[in-house]
């Protein structure tokens, strides 16, 4: 689990890093450019749901047929995978072309905002072909058991990305537009490395394939843990439209403050890839007790996880976020929001890890649902509340988002060790 865990939390603290490039060299383009980033990144991110849940689909369903060792059928998802993954990039496309716009307005931002915020979007969107793809490859390869290739290509992405940032940014004057044109030939040139090394894994010429009845298994996991992923990114952009209403300023400072946090639970993330992985080909291979015994040991890799993490988010996060703006505002509202979440860093470990443990027996509804209750409806509906209805400050909102997770931790851990009970001995 370890073996595993260490090069996919490696490979997504640089694509972490990779994003905060993004938001650093922002900021040498002024507030506004940084308040523009920062909205046009939650927009991006909720087009891009249905890509990260490709990822868990094509790990969820092609894991299974490795531990059963029947590689014909694990050529063939691959396959049908990347016809998905093309299917959906297009689908990205059309829907950006109608919603963005209206949603960087929604999301609060100002006339001398918006225009940034357009400019970043237009570019990312005519590229998310390569986001889907390497989504794709990404999830193939760790069911496989290989973390190392993602990493790599994440490591050397986040390198180019210094690189072509102030080329484009800077050197040839596009600002914004620079910083997403480096994001989309970065993407491009990830998901071809990837879809080569999986080629030559399997040894086969990958063909995108469009089975119509592997697409309906594959999306009933797909789809599921995409809208997980939808519900995440609409409760982000519900709160950040109310966080907006404070300034885009705001919305800066918490958008940066996430983005750091991210970075302290990407281990756990990593973890969460092993999990997938490992549960995923015991159960191809009927081996119900390894499952558990994955669960339990993943909970208590992520506690020690935890415990190193939490003081850094803590005491370190004013040191973090002057990194990033000089601003008091924007530095303010990310420190205020980092500190009091670290009451929730080890029930963020548990739901990541039960979670995965969920998709790996390909029972992905369950997270759905709870996704759908923890992220969207009960956040928004008190949040709107608090902040609309009764005028409380900014601040309440970052404890209505502790408590939902401490709940939803707890109850993802008794349903998980039910379905795992339930298992064929």
């Amino acid at each position: 689990m370890i073996r595993l865990s260490i090069p996919a939390s490696m490979g997504m603290i640089f694509n972490t890093l990779y994003n905060l490039t993004d938001i650093w060299f922002a900021g040498y383009l002024g507030n506004d450019a940084l308040a523009g980033l920062s909205i046009a990144g939650s927009v991006f991110f909720l087009l891009l749901s249905i890509g990260i849940g490709i990822q868990a689909g094509a790990s969820a369903m092609i894991a299974p047929d490795v531990g059963r060792g029947d590689t014909s059928q694990v050529k063939d998802w691959v396959n049908n995978v990347s016809g998905m993954a093309i299917g959906f990039s297009i689908l990205s496309f059309s829907l950006g072309l109608l919603a963005a716009r209206p949603l960087v307005v929604l999301l609060g931002a100002e006339p001398n905002v918006e225009p940034l915020a357009m400019e970043y979007l237009w570019v990312t969107l005519a590229g998310s072909i390569g986001f889907t793809l390497s989504f794709g490859a990404a999830g193939a390869l760790i069911a496989l058991g290989d973390t190392k290739s993602n990493r790599n290509a994440l490591a050397i992405g986040f390198f180019a990305n210094f690189a072509l940032n102030p080329l484009f940014t800077f050197g040839l004057g596009l600002g914004v537009t620079g910083i997403a044109l480096a994001t989309v030939v970065i993407k491009l040139a990830t998901a071809l490395y990837l879809l080569r090394v999986l080629s030559k894994r399997l040894n086969i010429r990958l063909k995108p394939a469009f089975d119509w009845s592997r697409h309906e298994t594959l999306l009933k996991q797909v789809l599921p843990a995409s809208f997980n992923m939808l519900t995440m990114v609409l409760g982000g952009f519900i709160t950040v439209a109310l966080i907006g209403q404070f300034g885009s300023h705001h919305v800066a400072g918490y958008t940066v403050g996430l983005r750091l946090e991210q970075v302290l639970l990407l281990p756990a993330l990593g973890l969460n890839s092993a999990v997938m992985a490992i549960a995923g080909q015991n159960m191809g291979a009927g081996n119900s007790l390894r499952v558990a015994q994955t669960y339990q040991k993943s909970l208590l890799i992520g506690l020690a996880m935890a415990l190193v993490s939490i003081p850094i988010m803590y005491f370190l996060s004013p040191l973090m976020m002057s990194l990033f703006t000089d601003s008091e505002v924007i530095k303010n509202t990310g420190v205020t929001y980092l500190r009091i979440d670290t009451l929730a860093f080890y029930a963020y470990v548990v739901l990541f890890q039960s979670v995965a443990i969920l998709q790996a027996m390909r029972k992905p509804m369950f997270p759905m649902y709870l996704g759908i209750a923890r992220q969207l409806v009960i956040p928004a509906s008190i949040n709107y509340v608090l902040i609309v209805l009764w005028d409380y400050p900014m601040v309440s909102m970052f404890y209505t988002i502790v408590v939902v997770v401490m709940l939803s931790a707890v109850i993802a851990y008794i349903y998980t060790k039910r379905e795992i009970s339930r298992l064929p001995q």
